[in-house]
């Protein structure tokens, strides 16, 4: 398995239309027969700040993941509403519970 937690700040006033493209992108992900969990997740406290929660089978899955059409189009959609490069780091699993 891998996992991905990737950290996000979007500009002020595009937040709306990040959820959106982001929600669109996550239902799609979760089709993808290599991908456990796909969570997306905002900050209370500062409403710009999102998390990525990805779970793949496997790393060839995460690298097919970054290679569908859906993929795609929220990476074009969302450069332009980041407001610094979005970060992520990558975890083995220890102990996860299915929900």
């Amino acid at each position: 398995m891998l996992i991905l937690i990737v950290h996000i700040q979007v500009k002020p006033g595009r937040v709306e239309d990040f959820k959106r493209a982001t929600i669109d992108n996550a239902h799609n992900s979760l089709q993808e027969e290599g991908v456990v969990r796909f969570d997306f997740i905002q900050e209370k406290e500062r409403p710009d700040r999102f998390v990525l929660h990805e779970v793949y089978r496997s790393p060839e899955a995460h690298a097919h993941h970054r290679e569908t059409p859906h993929y795609r189009r929220w990476k074009e959609a969302v450069a332009e509403m980041m407001a610094a490069d979005r970060s992520s780091v990558k975890y083995h699993p220890v102990f996860l519970e299915e929900v």
